[in-house]
């Protein structure tokens, strides 16, 4: 399995990073998890443009979504002619909020791209893969993921406040995507995003074999975050997300 980090900006795009997605590939098949703003620009430098065959969306927050319009308008006029629809495992309501967003009259609707499949905890198989979902702590319904094959594990918080849930998720995962979208402070506010030093306690909790900082918000310096995470008690390995890193799992 080999993860590539397509986006990893928290809640806008950054100006080294789209918004969050996340590309994940196995015997040929590649599975998105979330398609945030800007996303598809960079998701071309790893992946053919036609060639998504499944897409799980955390949550229906523009950043990690908003993209799965312009991929609408890629696989309906394509030179070719329409694409076959791509499953979209989605919360409730995703095909209406996203048709919403696109709003152009008289034009296909996204589900003439799209098979929406509502999501809901559990665990579904999704081509090769394995996809445990779980409720994440955060104001909308939201999901984090853990993607298994072959033996090797990834888990994604997508975006969560402080969750036992996450930790049961990661439990000795290979890899886990933590969002870190606030830095240590006065008037941090709870339930709805993680500092670095909060991701660095559930990676600890859930014996995670390494952590991945992401979901970095812009305007925040990441080295602060990175330092944040230091204070957690984690004792594996740590790093700040980047576009384009990629971590081959085997």
């Amino acid at each position: 399995m080999k993860v590539t980090i397509v986006g990893c900006a928290g809640s806008f795009p950054g100006p080294d990073s789209p918004a969050s997605c996340y590309l994940l590939e196995a015997e040929g098949f590649r599975l998105l998890l979330d398609f945030g703003s800007g996303s598809l620009g960079a998701l071309q430098r790893h992946t053919g443009l036609y060639d998504v065959d499944a897409v799980c969306l955390s949550h229906l927050h523009a950043d990690h979504c908003l993209d799965l319009c312009a991929y609408h308008v890629v696989r309906t006029y394509s030179p070719d002619g329409p694409l076959p629809k791509v499953p979209v495992h989605a919360p409730a309501d995703a095909s209406r909020r996203l048709n919403a967003a696109y709003a152009m009259p008289d034009e296909p609707v996204m589900e003439r791209s799209f098979d929406f499949v509502r999501l809901q905890p559990g665990t579904r198989r999704i081509g090769p893969f394995e996809v445990v979902a779980a409720p994440m702590n955060h104001p909308v319904e939201t999901y984090g993921f853990r993607v298994s094959h072959g033996g090797r594990s990834v888990a994604y918080s997508a975006d969560t406040g402080e969750s036992a849930e996450l930790v049961t998720l990661a439990r000795d995962v290979d890899l886990l995507l933590c969002e870190a979208s606030f830095v240590e402070g006065p008037g941090e506010r709870p339930d709805i995003h993680l500092t670095g030093r909060q991701a660095a306690e559930h990676a600890a909790r859930a014996g995670a074999r390494s952590l991945v900082l992401t979901h970095l918000v812009p305007w925040y310096d990441p080295e602060r975050v990175l330092a944040d995470a230091a204070t957690g008690g984690y004792r594996g390995r740590t790093e700040l997300a980047r576009s384009g890193a990629v971590y081959d799992l085997g």
